[in-house]
């Protein structure tokens, strides 16, 4: 990776992801001031070299760059807006926006008008990787907006990611994290009924991962996140489907494809059970599991069918 140019930057939301993403930036050289909500996150922030703030404005005032990693579209809106908001805050220092949380693409567009009616340049750069690229800086980020807007972020990006992907304008970044985790969903479900398929046809599953990770069923989900104990030693299922990827996250990014397959009409099926099933796992208390923990609940029918 080049030298970096050392940035001021403002990072809000220090949770599992945003906080190892600004202790990367930190590591690079980079002046970092970061807000959270969470007394805890800005404590574990500080410990990594990050100044924390009281207030978003804090943070934000004189940055070079502005990261956001939130919950939700309707905060990333309210952080954006208002007198003591984003937008208002940089402003004056002319930063660039970038949003690396997974929200609605509407909203996206929402945001980049917020901060386009202030001159501000915005890019939406949602993120692939979980909790361990974050740490490991080896995210792969998929960008919406201008071409003069990912040019200003790309050395930050570089530092928190492996890969950096113009996916088109403004909201294509959204779009295209939906449309890939929608994937990943019917992937994961697809593999774990092979699996329990497997299972009660008398095929070990160590067998049936031999011949499926080397033949036309090999996929992510079964190569490196195989849902089932035993052939691939690193995945979640080996250590009691700790995430990862949660289900709850899994849940939520459905509910964000479901809401464009109606906007749009598009012919989605296997995307809209695999938001049912996701439900379902979460209201059965598996919420804080990784979402490869499906194949588990399949076990069990198998199991209790016997």
């Amino acid at each position: 990776m080049p030298e970096q140019t050392p940035q001021t930057v403002a990072v809000l939301g220090l949770g599992h992801m945003g906080g190892p993403m600004a202790a990367n930036l930190v590591a690079a050289g980079h002046a970092v001031r970061g807000f959270d909500p969470s007394a805890d996150a800005l404590t574990r922030a500080a410990a990594a070299g990050i100044v924390p703030a009281g207030t978003i404005a804090e943070a934000v005032r004189g940055a070079d760059a502005v990261i956001t990693m939130l919950p939700s579209g309707e905060l990333l809106l309210q952080a954006y807006d208002g007198p003591d908001g984003v937008v208002a805050a940089a402003a004056s220092a002319g930063a660039v926006l970038v949003d690396c949380s997974t929200v609605a693409v509407d909203d996206a567009r929402r945001a980049h008008d917020l901060a386009a009616a202030a001159g501000l340049g915005m890019i939406d750069a949602p993120v692939s990787g979980g909790v361990v690229g974050a740490a490991a800086g080896t995210l792969t980020f998929m960008v919406g907006g201008a071409q003069e807007d990912l040019e200003r972020a790309r050395p930050l990006l570089e530092v928190m990611g492996g890969r950096v992907v113009h996916c088109g304008e403004v909201g294509a970044g959204q779009a295209a994290k939906l449309c890939n985790n929608m994937l990943l969903a019917i992937s994961t479900i697809a593999t774990a009924e092979a699996f329990a398929l497997g299972e009660r046809l008398g095929l070990s599953a160590q067998a049936l991962y031999d011949v499926a990770s080397a033949s036309s069923g090999q996929c992510w989900s079964l190569n490196v996140n195989c849902p089932v104990p035993g052939p691939v030693p690193a995945s979640p299922a080996n250590r009691d489907y700790e995430p990862g990827f949660a289900v709850a996250l899994m849940r939520k990014d459905l509910r964000l494809a479901g809401e464009a397959v109606a906007s749009t009409g598009a012919p989605c099926e296997l995307g809209l059970r695999a938001a049912q099933t996701y439900e379902r796992l979460a209201a059965e208390g598996l919420a804080d599991r990784d979402f490869s923990v499906v194949y588990r609940t399949l076990a069990d029918r198998v199991a209790a069918a016997s």
